[in-house]
């Protein structure tokens, strides 16, 4: 049963990956759309890792995958901060013409 979280975890892992693939090439819509799917895992993962305790070799393939989507996600604000930052610019040049 473990074993399962460990899956969880690696297809959160790769949906990760995914993501930051489709930031690399600015396709923002699939950016959204593999973030929904890693929501949907994490709330899956949060309900089955309530009963399921992981092994020792097991904590130490979670910690591995936990850095590697967190490296992943660093990646992606770096890729998106230029897209945000225009968005705050048409944002705030739409709200001074409505004014």
């Amino acid at each position: 049963m473990s074993r399962m979280l460990i899956d969880y975890y690696k297809a959160i892992e790769d949906s990760s990956a995914k993501m930051l693939e489709a930031a690399q090439a600015q396709d923002w819509e699939g950016v959204v759309r593999y973030e929904g799917a890693c929501a949907v895992l994490i709330e899956q993962l949060r309900h089955r890792a309530q009963t399921v305790e992981l092994l020792e070799e097991e904590r130490v393939e979670k910690a591995r995958i936990m850095r590697r989507i967190l490296e992943n996600d660093a990646r992606i604000r770096d890729l998106a901060e230029p897209w945000v930052q225009y968005l705050d610019g048409q944002m705030n040049g739409a709200r001074t013409l409505l004014h």
